[in-house]
């Protein structure tokens, strides 16, 4: 049986099979939660990294390096995406998983601050995993299911960070420079597996060889105009601008204000996952049957406009450690509902046969934001001093919540736009 003839009667099978569990979706949820882990490991022991006596980065250069990671993610997501619409999802999965194996050696190796800056753009690059995998999922499910798989998906991504940030604190003991490398190994060891245990669901013969000469920059800005697509991507893309602040500026929040270690945050990091994992697996499917994704994306922005408004406030002598986590949980909690609710609007409102690129645009733009987000943060929670203080961190959290303001507006008005539709 030749590769085509496996491809269409594995869709054939899986189409036919009314089982959510199928095994090539327990696979893709595995191999997603052990890159994951390899993503979470960084967040907290980076900064600490890269302050030390041999880089002595200063807050602005720390938020260029998460931005650097997201910006190259921007250029190269779509074009992996719509390479797996065309190829199929397991090379591309297998080839970004070697890349950001390369990427982790090199911070972990890094006696400059170039280095370390060019392990993030390497890791950048091959980093568009995500909208292929999110794509993989789509392929897997019916569209009845699709909200559950990206929920299912969304707490896969706690998962991660439970592990991963948790891991990389307590490897920080070793070595400041242990979780890169253990990171750098996890995603080798995912990519040996992924390459020999998941099946492929993309029948190539049914790739429009005419699209594959248009410029991908062009492809971007036609998806956008679709009404649809394009509100949905803006509410994405201004939520996650306003988390990747937060995401960069609260170990440096911590540090100054509650003096914790990158062991600490990574506990922290942890907890936020645990939330994720626990509303997103037990609830978010729930609450999509009940309410529907357009009321869970509006209240999921607001709760986290407010969480980010009132984190400043939270002080070793107002709030301490219980107040820090409640307004997290609360942050944690309003992501776990608005980030699934929209990837599964723009799944459903995108054509079958081209899941690929429009999560891979979805991405794109997403990854844009990653990388807006923290330069942003950068300027913001940077003094003339080079230094974090207490005006900085007000201005940097209150920016995100402002721009979640923004969110909220253009959620209400998709929300309202599909109501018209349904009521014509």
């Amino acid at each position: 049986m030749n590769q085509e003839t496996e491809n269409a009667s594995f869709q054939t099978d899986n189409q036919s099979n009314e089982k959510f569990f199928t095994k090539p979706l327990i696979i893709i949820y595995i191999t997603v939660f052990i890159d994951l882990i390899g993503f979470g490991i960084v967040i907290p022991a980076l900064p600490y990294y890269v302050e030390g006596e041999a880089f002595r980065a200063t807050p602005f250069d720390i938020g260029l390096l998460f931005a650097s990671y997201s910006f190259m993610q921007f250029i190269f997501s779509p074009v992996l995406g719509s390479l797996s619409d065309r190829v199929g999802r397991r090379p591309i999965l297998f080839f970004s998983l070697l890349g950001s194996a390369v990427g982790y050696l090199f911070i972990g190796f890094a006696w400059t601050l170039w280095m370390v800056f060019a392990g993030r753009i390497i890791s950048g690059i091959t980093g568009g995993n995500i909208s292929t995998a999110q794509a993989y999922i789509a392929d897997v499910t019916t569209r009845e299911n699709r909200a559950k798989g990206m929920g299912l998906f969304g707490a896969i991504f706690g998962l991660g960070f439970i592990f991963g940030p948790a891991i990389g604190g307590i490897l920080s003991r070793f070595g400041i420079y242990v979780p890169f490398l253990f990171a750098a190994v996890l995603s080798f060891v995912n990519a040996v597996l992924l390459y020999f245990i998941l099946p492929e669901t993309v029948n190539k013969n049914s790739f429009d060889a005419t699209k594959k000469r248009k410029n991908r920059i062009v492809e971007i800005f036609e998806s956008l105009q679709d009404a649809r697509f394009g509100t949905l991507t803006a509410v994405y893309f201004f939520l996650v601008v306003s988390f990747s602040i937060m995401t960069y500026a609260f170990v440096l929040f911590t540090i100054f204000r509650f003096g914790y270690s990158a062991e600490q945050n990574g506990y922290i990091f942890a907890f936020i996952g645990i939330l994720a994992v626990v509303f997103q697996g037990g609830f978010f499917s729930k609450l999509v049957y009940k309410f529907g994704e357009n009321p869970l994306m509006i209240v999921g922005c607001l709760m986290m406009t407010a969480s980010l408004f009132i984190v400043p406030y939270i002080s070793p002598d107002i709030g301490g450690l219980t107040g820090l986590l409640a307004v997290i949980a609360f942050l944690s909690i309003g992501n776990s509902m608005a980030s699934p609710a929209l990837t599964s609007l723009v799944s459903k409102v995108s054509d079958e046969n081209e899941q690929g690129k429009a999560l891979g645009t979805m991405q794109s733009g997403a990854s844009l934001a990653r990388a807006i987000g923290p330069a942003v943060g950068g300027v913001l929670l940077n003094n003339a001093f080079d230094q974090v203080d207490n005006s900085t961190i007000q201005r940097t959290f209150w920016t995100a919540s402002a721009i979640m303001v923004v969110a909220v507006f253009i959620a209400v008005y998709f929300a309202m736009m599909e109501q018209r539709k349904v009521l014509a």
